[in-house]
């Protein structure tokens, strides 16, 4: 009984070692993981997978990690940008008359955290076009703010740029970031 018990101490032991080694070489000069170090915005490149696969309760999850982690005109622009997305993608169920489609949107944007854009989950499709366009609309509005009280040229320009990528993609440009803002990703 106290040899297993022995083992069992020095296993942990060992283990806690081994741990703490590795916490303190990841924090010297250089040992950075690659995927940390080959993004500057990481939130931002994810928010544009999640804008390619519909996902938009997750990009704008992203987007706000982003803006927590690194505020800036560009995180705060990101974030107008994918509500922006989000409202464009809605309409464009709605022109298709998906309305199955708007349902399972509404779904995967119902939640529990303070960002939440609709609740409860089980309203008509129409009505939760109508309820998600609405809290869309705000949200955009308040961080289109923020990002021009910190810097209103860097956001017209960014604008701009957002603008042309409609433009050149007048038929899906919600399913992805301009291609401008690589920024984003690697």
């Amino acid at each position: 009984m106290f040899v297993r018990k022995g083992k069992r101490a020095v296993g942990r032991i060992a283990l806690g070692a081994f741990l703490w080694l590795c916490s303190a070489c990841s924090s010297l000069p250089g040992t950075t993981l690659p995927s940390e170090s080959a993004s500057p915005h990481p939130h931002l490149r994810h928010a544009r997978l999640y804008l390619a696969a519909a996902d938009y309760r997750r990009a704008i999850d992203a987007c706000l990690e982003e803006v927590r982690a690194r505020p800036s005109v560009a995180s705060y622009v990101y974030l107008t940008y994918v509500y922006h997305a989000l409202d464009a993608y809605l309409d464009d169920l709605a022109k298709k008359d998906q309305w199955v489609g708007i349902e399972q949107l509404a779904l995967s944007l119902a939640g529990d955290r303070p960002e939440q854009l609709l609740d409860p989950p089980d309203i008509l499709a129409r009505v939760a076009k109508e309820l998600i366009h609405t809290s869309v609309q705000k949200q955009s509005d308040i961080t289109a703010a923020m990002a021009s009280r910190l810097d209103a040229a860097e956001v017209r320009r960014l604008w701009e740029e957002q603008t042309a990528w409609r433009r050149a993609h007048p038929q899906d440009w919600w399913r992805s970031a301009p291609e401008a803002w690589r920024w984003d990703s690697p």
